[in-house]
């Protein structure tokens, strides 16, 4: 999922101001209705009235109405109400702002707040700065970078990810055998 990093924002430092959950495609029909490819795990938010931000500006629009379509939606967007008009949007990102996005049970976190934390072991060893998250069809799979450039791949599960502070932007893990 691409982000935008904070500025001067409300979020806190390092915490992206915009996520990406779809991009728009082309018009559909002679509504103004536009393909959207979802790129959300809460397609649920996608709702008529909702905010969001499309472009490299992040453009504010308000979102009309969207309904299923093939394997994303068609949306309209309030004030465009033409093929043409919506065709404006053609092949653009669409965004909402990271203060919205709905939350997480305890103990789950989104991907974008877990990228940049560092990594330590049970014993407070620092390991290094957590890059990516892989995920795969078992479990995510965290890689950490250590200051020499040395890569570590954590299996995102309970007996290995001990404990994640946001607060203090660390994450305690404990090393498997052979890791």
């Amino acid at each position: 999922m691409a982000v935008k990093k904070a500025t001067s924002s409300g979020s806190p430092p390092g915490e992206p101001v915009y996520l990406v959950v779809g991009f728009l495609r082309r018009p559909h029909g002679v509504s103004g209705e536009i393909i959207m490819d979802v790129h959300t795990d809460f397609p649920e938010r996608l709702k008529s009235g909702s905010r969001l931000f499309v472009g490299r500006k992040h453009q504010p629009i308000t979102l009309a109405g969207s309904r299923k379509y093939a394997n994303g939606l068609l949306v309209r967007l309030k004030g465009f109400n033409t093929p043409e008009e919506a065709g404006q949007f053609r092949n653009q990102w669409v965004y909402v702002q990271t203060a919205d996005e709905p939350p997480l049970p305890e103990g789950r976190y989104y991907r974008h707040q877990l990228i940049g934390l560092q990594v330590v072991d049970e014993d407070d060893n620092p390991l290094g700065k957590l890059e990516e998250v892989l995920v795969t069809s078992a479990n995510d799979v965290y890689i950490v970078k250590a200051e020499s450039g040395r890569e570590l791949l954590l299996p995102a599960i309970p007996p290995v990810i001990l404990d994640v502070d946001l607060d203090r932007r660390l994450m305690k893990v404990h090393l498997l055998e052979g890791l």
